[in-house]
């Protein structure tokens, strides 16, 4: 993991690739939970029979599920650990370039693109790619922004 403890220490690695996370498996029952707290029961998530004969063989994740987890495995590869708070500020960029179907082993890769000061707190931009095993492209990019007080 990548510590930081100063906004002049981010502000130097901008640019740079932070890490890459450990394999995390996505299941069913993960899905299907998401789709119970969300309401989202499309059944191309949902549906592992009727899925099958759909265009993907199967059941794929749904994007706002891939998004979260990655934003939550971006943790294992860098952290500012002398904050006293960090806020999600928003994202950029989400894409979802191409389905994970379900299940699927994903890691995420880490690069610092932007780091700013907005109303006293220390304002990060990061691009977090998400990648499955087995399949050629990445399955979500998006730019997280978070804010911490330091």
């Amino acid at each position: 993991m990548r510590e930081f403890h100063t906004a002049n220490e981010l502000k130097d690695a901008v640019g740079e690739t932070l890490g890459r996370s450990q394999m995390h498996h996505i299941d069913q029952s993960q899905v299907n939970t998401f789709a119970d707290l969300t309401g989202d029961h499309q059944w191309i998530h949902v549906d592992p029979e009727r899925a099958r004969t759909g265009p993907y063989g199967g059941t794929i994740v749904h994007g706002l599920l891939t998004m979260a987890l990655s934003q939550h495995m971006s943790r294992e590869v860098w952290d500012v650990v002398t904050r006293k708070m960090g806020l999600n500020y928003g994202n950029n960029k989400l894409r979802f370039p191409t389905p994970l179907p379900v299940p699927s082993d994903i890691s995420v890769v880490v690069e610092l693109l932007e780091v700013g000061n907005r109303g006293g707190l220390c304002q990060v931009t990061s691009r977090v790619t998400t990648e499955a095993i087995g399949i050629g492209k990445p399955v979500c990019v998006f730019e997280p922004i978070t804010l911490f007080q330091l």
